[in-house]
Order: structure tokens, then sequence, then C-alpha cells
């Protein structure tokens, strides 16, 4: 497959496994809403238009907005025209199906929704309009990423986590040679995911392999925008430029698009690289495209973060920002959805007010907000604590302490793993580091860094948010349900779950005096993790509650058995016990927030004086969690136990509106509690 001059590895003909191909085959019709724009050779084709695709993102964000979902708006704003020109080449080939001819991966998962709609506009698979109203539910398959078991018609690699899908595609390329395939990779990423390491290693390897003969056609077509989900890359963090102009040096065939919503102009650029890349395979091609994040309305292109996230809570302005999007003169069929949601909105609102207004008032916020409040405190008492970011201080809880001492923290961009190693090297010198992100990426890229911190002796205290299902409506691939078997059996380090924002704010306080008073005391402090969930709950569970140090917390006295819990599920242990209470049985209701650290003096003589009956509940995997630890560690003190336990029962998560509904598809719930009880007592 090399070109004269071009030295190329031969491979043997490995016959693969065979695979079902589940993709949907190419549409028959073209897209419902078209554009033309003229190829490289001035033949004129006709492609989905970019408008179209924005103004169904707009629509479909609205649904989930109503449903209590958060969705994203600035990526796929910006990726309309690059997709358009793709999905034109790719759905154009003929005598075979579109995915014979080429592999297409969506590295920027915050950007699926851009998929749906466009694939939605051409009836790609059976794909409707109407299909894109549930989107994010738990009844639909166009989840919040794009997940391959969930939606096999069109995705071939899940993906989410930025960076992860893009290496994969490597593996396709390199199949595809082997097996002799005729088929070129396209891979969209943004340039928020080029921060990541493994997007990184990618970059060095694909090239290096292709030299060698050894990668099918590789075409990377890039979105830089400067834009990240918390404000511009290059003032947040750093420049990312340097590393896109040695893409060159890498071993990449460079193609560069100054202005990525000139439609023609990336159609073509796409062309050239499609056909770069076949005449010779041994040099991968990047198309590198300047994007504006949010386009095709003013004030998401005016914002830092280019409105990341969906803009507008409900539909009460989504008229106006679908007549934006078209200059004023939207399609009818758009416009009248708009008005739609529009009333729709206004009926939820109205529903709202007249429940508040018979209901009395209870605090809620965020778990994590009590965080910054207790590293404020420490850090006016005069502690060196320093925050160390990926991106995501503003959903983890810490924004509030970066925002109080703006010259002690750094954002490392998009890289969890770097962001944890940073932090280790500030331990080193004297600082007590606090370093932020979601745990799914906390406990999966910065999970060797947190093992060599604590080999190092320079520990860090991390905060990990939007655990186990709570992270509903971005679905499986953002929902941490492995976190505290990832990390438990880390030597040197304590893992806490915090249930509501004052035992989070009491216990980040804590950590951060026990880590000064082991430096103090000239000796090593441990590590800790803390974990907490999104959405939000009551400030505090019980009235004056206390939250000492390593110990659990008896939160409701009884003998009849003892409902054991962590993190925000807690409040369902309590309304079981309620429940409990009206069939005549006396529950005994802990929570153990200091998860790898199981507090046997403070369970047992309840356990045993409910006569070893025990339930758990956690938002965790039913393995290696919770409850596995707690109740191994009664067994090894000799207290014998009868216990059921309620979890995610070894499944991924899904897309849901809220993290509720996901509770009660896997059977998480206050009546699950309440039947354990009963089965355990014998009673109906």
């Amino acid at each position: 497959m090399g070109e004269a001059g071009v030295v190329s590895t031969k491979l043997d003909r490995l016959q693969p496994l065979a695979v079902k191909v589940r993709l949907a085959p190419t549409p028959k019709n073209p897209p419902k809403y078209a554009v033309k724009v003229r190829s490289r050779s001035g033949k004129e084709v006709v492609l989905a238009d970019p408008r179209a695709t924005r103004a169904l993102v707009a629509l479909m964000n609205t649904h989930a907005a109503h449903g209590g979902a958060a969705s994203h708006w600035g990526g796929p704003a910006a990726f309309a025209e690059i997709v358009s020109a793709v999905h034109g080449i790719m759905f154009s080939v003929e005598g075979r199906e579109w995915y014979e001819a080429y592999n297409f991966v969506n590295d920027a998962g915050h950007a699926e929704n851009g998929i749906y709609a466009l694939r939605a506009n051409y009836g790609y698979g059976g794909l409707t309009f109407e299909d894109l109203k549930k989107f994010r539910s738990l009844e639909t398959k166009l989840t919040g990423h794009g997940e391959a078991g969930v939606y096999p018609e069109g995705v071939l690699l899940s993906n989410g986590p930025l960076g992860s899908a893009f290496p994969q595609a490597e593996g396709l390329a390199l199949a595809d040679r082997i097996a002799g395939n005729d088929r070129v990779t396209i891979v969209v990423m943004s340039d928020g995911a080029a921060m990541e390491g493994e997007a990184k290693e990618a970059f060095a390897s694909i090239p290096g392999l292709a030299a060698r003969g050894k990668l099918n056609p590789f075409v990377l077509i890039l979105s830089d925008n400067d834009t990240k989900l918390s404000g511009r890359i290059s003032q947040d963090s750093f420049s990312m430029q340097p590393t896109f102009e040695a893409m060159a040096t890498l071993g990449w065939h460079v193609i560069r698009v100054p202005n990525g919503h000139d439609l023609e102009a990336v159609y073509q650029a796409v062309e050239e690289g499609i056909e770069t890349a076949r005449s010779n395979p041994n040099k991968p091609v990047f198309i590198w495209v300047k994007t504006i994040k949010g386009y095709g309305v003013k004030s998401t292109m005016e914002s830092p973060s280019g409105g990341h996230g969906f803009p507008l809570k409900g539909g009460e302005k989504i008229v106006e920002f679908v007549s934006e999007i078209y200059d004023g003169q939207p399609p009818e069929e758009f416009l009248q959805w708009a008005q739609e949601l529009r009333q729709e909105w206004e009926q939820i609102q109205a529903a709202k007010a007249a429940k508040a207004s018979g209901a009395p008032q209870v605090k809620a916020e965020k778990v994590q907000a009590g965080f910054a409040r207790a590293m404020i405190r420490a850090a006016e008492e005069g502690l060196p604590v320093f925050s160390v970011s990926a991106d995501l201080a503003g959903s983890t809880g810490t924004g509030g302490f970066q925002k109080k001492f703006p010259g002690r923290f750094v954002d490392m961009g998009v890289a969890e793993a770097n962001m944890v190693s940073v932090g280790a090297g500030l331990a080193k010198h004297g600082y007590i580091p606090v370093v932020d992100t979601f745990a799914q990426f906390g406990i999966t890229k910065g999970n060797l860094p947190l093992i060599m911190s604590a080999l190092s002796e320079a520990p860090v205290i991390a905060v990990f948010s939007h655990i186990g299902l709570q992270d509903a409506a971005d679905g499986a691939s953002h929902q941490a349900t492995t976190y505290l078997a990832a990390t438990s059996a880390i030597p040197h380090t304590t893992v806490v779950v915090c249930s509501c924002s004052s035992e989070a704010e009491a216990l980040m306080y804590e950590a951060i005096h026990r880590y000064a008073q082991a430096r103090k005391e000239g000796k090593t402090p441990e590590t800790v993790i803390f974990f907490v969930g999104r959405e939000n709950y009551p400030e505090r569970w019980t009235e004056n509650p206390s939250y000492p140090w390593g110990k659990a917390q008896v939160w409701r006295e009884g003998s009849d058995v003892v409902l054991i819990g962590c993190g925000i599920l807690m409040g369902k242990a309590l309304e079981a016990a309620e429940q409990l209470a009206t069939s005549g049985i006396q529950a005994t209701v802990i929570n153990h927030p200091f998860v790898n650290r199981p507090d046997v003096e403070t369970l047992r003589p309840w356990v045993e004086r409910a006569q070893g009956r025990v339930v758990t509940i956690e938002d965790h995997q039913w393995n290696a969690g919770m409850a596995a630890q707690v109740i191994h560690a009664l067994s090894c003190a000799g207290v014998p136990c009868r216990a059921k336990s309620i979890a995610i029962p070894g499944v991924f998560g899904r897309s849901a509106y809220v993290a509720e509904h996901l509770y009660q598809h896997f059977g998480m719930t206050t009546q699950a509690l309440v039947q354990a009880a009963k089965d355990l007592l014998g009673k109906a």
C-alpha cells in the first residue's frame, strides 16, 4: 500500500474472527434540510445543513432540560460543518455500504448529540426528529455520550472521556491493515481532548506505525477553538498551539482550515485529506480546523466557555435561540417545535410554583459546596492549601476557593493524570495540594499517579465528584461505578464518601489539619480521597450532626436490623427506617463514610443487638464496594452477620434525566431496603 520510495512492511494476512456488523446502512435519501457546495473538482454536492444540526441540538437539549438533565451545546455547534462534510463523503460511497469504506470515530463525546441530530436529518437507520425528543432519557438509545452497547447502529466506538476513542481508532486502522481491508479511518476530536496523555501518545504512535506500513489510511480532524469546559485553554491553562504546530514534525501531513464554518472549505479539506491518506497510507493526515465553540448564537460564541453546557435552562427562550441560528427565518417545523417547548416550559414552571407554595423550604445544595468552605477557612488560618484542577473546578466545588485565592491554583487542562502528579510534586515541597475532577476520570486516568504519589510519600487530598449514577444524563462513560474498588486498596490512602455538604466541609477541614499536623510531627500524611455526588441534597441529614474523623455515625437507633450506607443514598436509608417503623420494625441507621477503614468498634454493638441482620446501600457496583469491605471487616472481627446489599448489579449505567430514574431502574430504592430488611426478619 506504500508509494514508491516509501518503506512499507508486508504483513501476513491474519484472518480475524467474524464480528457482526451492527451499524445502519447508508441512507437512501438526501438530508431533509440540505445545502449545496462545490467539491474540489467543481462538482455540486448536497450536504446536511449545519444550521439544521444546530437547531435540532438546541431543540433536543431543551427536552432534556425539561426532564431535569444538562446537555452540551458549544461542542456540537462548533463541529456542525465538520460532521456535515464527513458524512456527506461517507454516505456518497457507491457499490458498498459506507462502513465498508470508512471507520468513523467521534472522540468528542460531548458533541455526539450533533451527530444524532445530523443523522436524524438523513433518517439514518430510521432515526427521526421525534426520536430526538427523548435525548438523554432512560427511554432512548441516544445517550448523553455515544455508547456502542446501547446504540450499535450509530456508534462504532464508545466515547465520553476525552482522548479515549482516538487511540482505539488506531487499533481499527491496524486491524484493517492486517486484514487487507480497503477502508479509511476518520476521527473527529477537540483541542481539549488533545491535552490528554493518551491522545498525545497516539499523536506519536500513529505516524510512527504508519511509516512502518502497519496502518491503513488515517485521517484525524481536530476542532480547534481554544476552549474547554471552564473557559479558554490558553488563558486558563496553557496554549496548545505548539502541540498542533509539532504534528508535522511527528510525521503527520497537515492540512489547515482557517475558517471551520465555511462548509465548502471544510468539505474540500476533508476530500483532500482522504485522497492524500489513500495515496500514501504511510503518512496519516491531520486536518487542523479553526472553529468557534457555540457558533450560531452570539452569546455563546462570545462566552469564555463557548456555551459548553446548554445555556437555556428550559424553553423560555428557545424560540429566539432557534431563530438566531437561522438569522430570524427558521423552518416552520422548527419554529412550531420551539413554540411548543416554550408552552411546555410555562406549564412546568407553573407546576413548580404550585408545589413550592405548599411545601416547607429545606436548604439543599451540592455536597461538594462544603469543600470550598473548608479549604478557604484552612487557608485563612495560614495553612498552605493549593488547588490543582483539570478543567472542572466549577463542577467539583473547588472553584469557590480558586475565586477567593486566585494565586493559589493551577488548571492543568483536560489532563487528570498530570493533575495528580503535579499535586504530588507540590506535596513533596511542603504544600497541601487538593486535586479535583470527576470521579470517573480521577480513578481511571489518575489511578497510577495516585499510587505513585503515595509511593513517593507525596500525598494529595483529592475531590472526585459525580460518583456512581449521579452523573445521570452523561451516561455510562461518565458514571464512576467502580470508584471504591479502584482506590480502597492503595496503601496509605483513606477513602471517604460524603453524604451532605456539612459533612464534606467538616471532614475536608479536618483532613487539611491532619495533613498539616503530620508534617509538623515529621511524618508523612495519608492521601485522602473524597467522593461525592452531583445533585442537590439537604445540607445535613440530622439535627446537630457530628462528624468525627475515622468514625461511623449512628443516625437512628433500633434493635431489629441495621441499615448501613454512605454518600447521598443515606437519605433512602433514613426513609426506609421510617417506613419499617410503621410495621413495628426498629432499624438502626449508620452512615459509614470512611469506606476502607471500617469502624468495627461502632458497628459491632448495633449489629450484635440486631442479631447480625444488616442491609447495606451504596451508589457503587455490588462487587468490591463499601458493603464488601464492611462485612469482611465484621467477619474478621468475629461479628457474625446475615447481610443483603443494595447496589449496582454488575452492569454499566445508562443515560437518564436524573439519578433517581436510574436508582428506580436498577432497584436501588427505599422500598428495596425495606423489603431486604423484612426478608432478613422473615416478615412479608
